[in-house]
Order: C-alpha cells, then sequence, then structure tokens
C-alpha cells in the first residue's frame, strides 16, 4: 500500500473508502481483513461466543453543537 494524506473530505464518503479498498490487491485485503479483526478481539476477546451482537447504531448516540 502506498500512503497518502489528504484532507479533502470527499475521500471520507463510502463511496472513495469502497473504491480504495477494490483498489487493494488481494493480499493487501486480506491484511486490512486481518487487522480489522485483530482489533476487534483484541478489545472484546469474548465477541467470538456471542451468538447474537446488537449494531453499534443502537449504543451509538450522536451529540451535535447547534
Amino acid at each position: 500500500m502506498i500512503g497518502s494524506i489528504s484532507h479533502d473530505m470527499r475521500d471520507e464518503s463510502l463511496e472513495a473508502k469502497a473504491r480504495w479498498f477494490q483498489s487493494l490487491a488481494l493480499e493487501e485485503r486480506m491484511d486490512v481483513f486481518v487487522a480489522f479483526t485483530n482489533l476487534i478481539l483484541e478489545n472484546n476477546p469474548d465477541v467470538v461466543k456471542q451468538k447474537y451482537v446488537r449494531s453499534a447504531s443502537e449504543r451509538i448516540r450522536v451529540i451535535s453543537k447547534e
């Protein structure tokens, strides 16, 4: 993977992220998948024992400053 820094908000869209992921070679995609899996398991090793996991949107409250 070649790293670069962008300050463009368009690079944060789901479409831009999908294009980035699709641009990776299979080995790089698997590296990303393994990194996410390891991150999840390090933070919550009991997740593999759970039968039902609620979506994060049920537990996250978005607060905006008006």
